[in-house]
This record gives structure tokens, C-alpha cells and sequence, in this order.
């Protein structure tokens, strides 16, 4: 194996973070590891986890460091997008088309799944569908080299230690081979972009051929185990992730987000709708959300809304799974329009939104970028103190505003 030198990824601390008059830090580059040596230090935790001096070292010969891996890990937070702006390509009409092939063509696979694990086959082949494009693109990048990489050098090297010991185990148990073992440079890899403990937990051999197959030309295996993830989670069948909802005028936008659930019946009551006006579904305790605030598209959720976030915690990810599957099915395209002459907020924006909150006396509790729910509720309650709609939504516009209210720019 060959040296590398490799970038380590700092951060400043917690404590740093919070108690800064000024946006923490980004990572930045530090010191170089000799990735041999790192190499050689994991091998006997491996051997200790139970994988065996012959898997090792036929798995780890020739993986490398992965600087840009690194590069993009440290950088996450850079790439934001508008809601509408991720719809418009994770629902488009390609996607939605080729989704519908790949559905045919797996018609009975994708029967016999939703029969046995209870879970939507529509929603399971949108997440296949914004996972690697129905298998088109399943990624590239070695795994191994990838979790190598970012267990030596990133900021969470513990939990991708795990992933590699895992991935690790994989090979081990024959599932797949080394040279097919490749994927995204996070570690995910597969039709469906399992991590490795993922699959320990959930991966499933539907084909019977004794290998819990992720990788090869057939996606079943790939797609039972995503419905066996799913189920695990919670999935209740039967029920809808959501619907698209038209909300009344005059609605107390305090109600929105996933805090408050109020019954179908309930949220009828209070004038809410469907945009064609059929009654609204009978899915249990549901919330409103409006992930454009006010003037964009308004919807109900439901419990598997949460399930689907365990695969992915972003919000525009999860509306993406449901709405696809939804158009998949045959369903709709949303009625109410975007306020698409907004932009979603930079880092550095959502750095310094949070801290003009804190510093109103509105504290988000974390000044982390994340407009996460308790962002929401400190955006909301700010709103209310100063009469505008608490409908909770973040835009240039509400920062300016904020600006002004807590005397201009900070430094």
C-alpha cells in the first residue's frame, strides 16, 4: 500500500460555537496523516470486530485516501437549494417516466415486496429513483476507500470506523465483491444508497440466490431491503405520507409544522381542503407544514412522513419521495405555485439568522445553519412579536428584516 498524505478536517469546539459573536468557523485544513499508519493502527480493531486477517487483507490492499472525499464533507453545508428548485428535478418529468418504466419492468418483484413488507412499492421506487436514478447511477467511488478515508480523517471518525468494519464484513460474508463495492463518496452504496450498518440491520436476500445483493443489475434485493427499512421504521400500511393541502384565509400559521397534529376531521374543521376538494385522507393524527411559508405549497402529513425522514432528514427530500411516488401512481402535480422569485439562504446567511435570533432574545438553541424545528419555533415567535405571519419560513427578505430589527449588520 501505497503512502498517502491526507487532510484532517477541524472544527471549532462546541462551546466556540455557541458562544461567539461571529459565525463558527467552516472546517478547515490541518495537519497531514500518514494514512499507512492509520491503516495499520484499525487493523487490529477490525480483527477484534470479527473480521478475519485473510478479508482484510484482501479488502483493504489498494485502498487509498481520498482527499476530495474530504473536500466534499467539509463542505456540505456549502450547496443549498429552494425547495422548488430540488423538486423540479427530483419529480420531473424524465424522472417521472423512467420511474414508471422501471416499474413495469419490475412489476412483479415490486408486487410481491409491498405484499410482504406492508410498504408502498411507488414509495420505495422513488427512493430508488432519487438514489441512483432507478440504478442508472449507483456511484463510482470505492466504498471501502471512501469509509477508509473519511474514518481517518473526518470529523466523525467513529461512526465511519463502524461503517468500515461493516463494509468490511460484507465482503466477508460474500455479498458482494470488492470491485463492485462502490458508490457515493459518503460511504452509501447500492441501488438504494445503504450505509453498511444499514444493511447489517435491514438488508434482505428476496431472490433466495443466498446473497443479499445491493449492487448487481438486479435491483430486488436492493428494493426489498429498502421496504424491510422502511417497515422497521415504523411504516404503517396503507396510510399516505401526505397530501397537498389549500389553507384558508385567515389561518393561524402557529399551527404549522410537525409539533402540532390535529385529526383529518379537525384540521377539516378549520377550513382546510384539498386543491380538487375530495375530503382530505384518514391517515390519523396529522400536521400541517409549508416549507415555503405562506405563499407556496401548503401540505398534511402523516406518521410515515417521519419514517421516509429516517432515511433522509431533510424535508425537501422526504416531500421529493412522497410526491414522486405519488406521480408515479398516477397522482397529480401540485396545484399551488412556489414563490420562485425567492433564493434559499447561504451558510453563512442561516449562521447569522440564528444568531440575530439569539441575540432578539428568540434563542433557536444551536447555531448550527440547520433550519431545523427549533429554528422554526424561534422564527415564529419573532414573527408574532412583530405581527407578521408565523408561518416560519426563511428568505432574504426575513433576514433583511431581522437586520434592521437588531441594529444592522454584525461584523
Amino acid at each position: 500500500m501505497r503512502l498517502i498524505l491526507a487532510l484532517i478536517v477541524l472544527t471549532l469546539p462546541a462551546a466556540a460555537q455557541q458562544d461567539s459573536s461571529r459565525p463558527p468557523a467552516r472546517p478547515v485544513i490541518a495537519a497531514a496523516v500518514d494514512f499507512d499508519t492509520w491503516v495499520r493502527d484499525f487493523r487490529p480493531r477490525a480483527l477484534a470486530a470479527g473480521i478475519t486477517d485473510a478479508t482484510f487483507n484482501a479488502a483493504m490492499a489498494g485502498v487509498e485516501m481520498l482527499p476530495d472525499v474530504l473536500r466534499r464533507d467539509a463542505n456540505q453545508s456549502e450547496f443549498t437549494k429552494t425547495i422548488w428548485d430540488y423538486l423540479d428535478t427530483a419529480v420531473s418529468d424524465l424522472r417521472i417516466s423512467n420511474g414508471r418504466a422501471a416499474i413495469a419492468r419490475h412489476a412483479d418483484a415490486l408486487t410481491r415486496i409491498e405484499a410482504d413488507f406492508g410498504v408502498d412499492k411507488h414509495v420505495v421506487a422513488a427512493i430508488w429513483g432519487l438514489e441512483s436514478s432507478y440504478g442508472a447511477f449507483r456511484g463510482s467511488i470505492s466504498t471501502l476507500s471512501a469509509l477508509a478515508t473519511l474514518a481517518a480523517g473526518s470529523r466523525r471518525a467513529a461512526f465511519f470506523e463502524e461503517q468500515l468494519i461493516e463494509g468490511l464484513r460484507i465482503l466477508q460474508d460474500g455479498d458482494t465483491t470488492r470491485a463492485a463495492f462502490a458508490g457515493s463518496w459518503a460511504g452509501a452504496s447500492g441501488h438504494t444508497q445503504f450505509m453498511p450498518t444499514s444493511f447489517r440491520d435491514h438488508a434482505v436476500d428476496f431472490t433466495g440466490d443466498g446473497r443479499r445483493d445491493l449492487w448487481g443489475d438486479d435491483p430486488t434485493d436492493a428494493l426489498a431491503s429498502t421496504a424491510a427499512y422502511l417497515k422497521a421504521n415504523g411504516w404503517t400500511t396503507g396510510q399516505p405520507w401526505g397530501t397537498e393541502v389549500v389553507l384558508p384565509d385567515g389561518f393561524d400559521y402557529l399551527l404549522t409544522g410537525e409539533r402540532v397534529e390535529k385529526s383529518p376531521a379537525e384540521w377539516a374543521d378549520l377550513g382546510i381542503r384539498t386543491p380538487g376538494g375530495a375530503p382530505l385522507p384518514n391517515g390519523g393524527p396529522a400536521s400541517i407544514r409549508v416549507p415555503a411559508g405562506h405563499e407556496g405549497v401548503a401540505f398534511m402529513t402523516f406518521a410515515n412522513f417521519r419514517v421516509i425522514e429516517t432515511y433522509n432528514t431533510a424535508d425537501a427530500y422526504v416531500i421529493g419521495v412522497g410526491h414522486l411516488g405519488d406521480r408515479l401512481a398516477g397522482g397529480p402535480a401540485l396545484q399551488s405555485e412556489w414563490p420562485r422569485q425567492d433564493r434559499a439562504l447561504s451558510y453563512e446567511e442561516r449562521i447569522e439568522l440564528q444568531l440575530r435570533l439569539r441575540d432578539a432574545g428568540f434563542d433557536p438553541l444551536k447555531i448550527d445553519a440547520k433550519i431545523g424545528p427549533d429554528t422554526l419555533d424561534a422564527i415564529q415567535r419573532w414573527q408574532v412579536s412583530l405581527d407578521l405571519v408565523p408561518d416560519g419560513y426563511v428568505d432574504p427578505d426575513l433576514l433583511n428584516r431581522l437586520r434592521d430589527e437588531t441594529e444592522g449588520d454584525r461584523p
